[in-house]
């Protein structure tokens, strides 16, 4: 099938580009490939969402509907010791962290929104179709995509339901993944779009959502929380998000450059509940939701180039989030409207693809970007003094002061040795506040069909059990929010298990695995989590 754009994943920024494509050029042949059973089933973010790059797109988005009603009415910044929490005045705070112009919002409810926009322009959505495969010309240019071959079992072979994958074709190319795409990585490395750029950072988020007492509930309340249960040099901190209908979106974000190989990142979100200053605010109430997925944190520093010959690489895919904003969605909407800019062009005036970097570096989004540089890395020398200099940046210096922080690791190379760090014992869940992985998981929805092949690849099948369990006991069993990894003793005999069914696709094995052993593909399409309003 040819198109004059391809454009792999049906989130914000995958979406934006195809609508402004479709407003700059109705005559555009434009399609979207998501892997999800539909648009939105797969989009988990906190989110208090800023409308800049909307307001952009759609002027009119309030008359449209669009599912943005509760606005920002108060801030809270909170300080957790183990027992008590002191409140941090929010004209201390720098701008960059206020919100009283945001909304708090479902963003898979905004894409499936985005989504109807879209078909009304004319795009084409094909989900449950997960782009499995780049396809390049004979010049080595992307020529567009494969879908994934459906119907094969888990030896390899085709079953009754077979159905071959379909190629894809487009002039250009876009990658609009989220964070991790697994083909934006192949694209990164065989392109060298990371040259002379910092290692990318990232971290895993954390989210529930609760039903709670009335008179708990505020709408348009919006708490953000630094310290426990959290050590002084791991990375991290919570939101808490009223939302409407006496809803709450209660979330954790863990750096994934932590040390301890001991430290479970689902486990110190659900002891975060405990806590005096959120127990109160969730007692008596009822968890409805649960997801988790990695967030891509490396920022200006760690930006990739975004353009090779016949495609684009956008959004989180390739790290638009501002991390001291912890917003990733307007961010990531921009780079599709500078990507549709660009795209248009190109096939108008045969430009370059280049010219998107240069319409990058002309916009507010990059401003931002750099702007923001140096809040993350400045963490690397604890909580307090990462707090303290993010003051002088950001309050005094309002982001440009004339040096840049670099980022010296990728977060699989900040794993001690087990041997040099204590155990963390982690109390049992109560299942009033506190829960296990395998409920949770059960929130999510997640399915995949059986007998299809492990979309878990590893490089070498021995390693966790020869090395990774030797040196760091093997981690995996603790980083992944899902329960998919699991040493198991069997007649004496350690055995590596890789449970694929829980997979939720929130991609922190190919990121923390210390051997970088482990590689997400697709699965099969349609698998996966089915998140609702998350």
């Amino acid at each position: 099938m040819e198109y004059d754009v391809v454009i792999v994943g049906g989130g914000p920024s995958g979406l934006t580009t195809a609508i402004k494509l479709k407003q700059l050029n109705s005559d555009l042949n434009v399609c979207i490939l998501e892997k999800a059973s539909e648009i939105g089933a797969h989009i988990l973010s906190g989110n208090v969402f800023e409308t800049r790059a909307l307001d952009e797109l759609f002027p009119n988005w309030k008359e449209l509907n669009a599912p943005i009603k509760t606005k920002v009415t108060k801030e809270k910044f909170l300080f957790l010791s183990k027992t008590k929490s002191l409140s941090w005045p929010t004209w201390l705070l720098p701008s960059v962290q206020q919100n009283h112009k945001n909304y708090i919002i479902s963003l898979a409810n905004l894409c499936r929104w985005l989504a109807e926009q879209a078909e009304s322009l004319g795009v084409e959505i094909f989900p449950g179709f997960p782009a499995s495969e780049i396809l390049y010309n004979e010049d080595g240019s992307v020529k567009g995509v494969a879908t994934q071959d459906m119907g094969v079992d888990k030896d390899g072979n085709k079953k009754d339901s077979y159905e071959p994958g379909i190629e894809l074709l487009g002039k250009v190319t876009v990658f609009a993944e989220g964070c991790r795409g697994h083909l934006g990585k192949q694209l990164i490395k065989k392109f060298e779009l990371d040259k002379g750029k910092d290692p990318q950072q990232y971290g895993i988020g954390f989210k529930e959502i609760w039903e709670i007492d009335d008179k708990n509930h505020h709408e348009g309340l919006v708490i953000h929380s630094a310290g426990w249960p959290l050590d002084n040099s791991t990375y991290g901190g919570s939101f808490i998000y009223h939302a409407e209908n006496k809803q709450i979106f209660l979330g954790y974000v863990i750096g994934l450059d932590y040390k301890n190989p001991y430290l479970s990142p689902f486990d110190e979100f659900q002891r975060f509940k405990t806590h005096p200053a959120i127990k109160k605010m969730i007692e008596g109430g009822k968890r409805i939701s649960y997801g988790a997925r990695a967030l891509i944190e490396g920022g200006f520093q760690s930006l990739p180039k975004m353009f090779m010959p016949g495609a684009l690489l956008i959004g989180c895919d390739a790290g638009t989030l501002n991390m001291p904003k912890i917003k990733g969605s307007h961010t990531a909407m921009k780079s599709g409207i500078i990507a549709a800019e660009a795209i248009n062009e190109h096939i108008k005036n045969d430009k370059d693809l280049s010219n998107f970097e240069e319409k990058f570096k002309q916009s507010w989004l990059y401003d931002e970007l750099y702007k923001a540089r140096n809040v993350k890395p400045s963490f690397g020398w604890g909580l307090i003094l990462g707090i303290i200099f993010t003051g002088i940046d950001q309050i005094l210096f309002r982001g440009k002061l004339p040096f840049t922080l670099k980022h010296k690791h990728a977060d699989h190379q900040t794993l001690k040795s087990a041997k040099e760090m204590p155990k963390i014992d982690y109390p049992k869940p109560d299942n009033i506040l506190t829960f296990d992985k395998t409920s949770s998981v059960y929130l999510t929805g997640t399915n995949h069909a059986d007998n299809q092949p492990v979309h878990l690849k590893l490089k070498d099948p021995n390693l966790p059990i020869s090395y990774t369990l030797e040196e760091y006991d093997e981690p995996a069993q603790r980083y992944c929010p899902a329960g998919v990894y699991e040493v198991q003793r069997e007649n004496n005999i350690n055995k590596f298990v890789i449970n694929s069914q829980n997979c939720i696709h929130c991609k922190t094995c190919d990121i923390k695995e210390p051997s970088q052993n482990i590689t997400w593909v697709t699965p099969e399409g349609g698998g996966g989590p089915r998140y609702g309003n998350m």
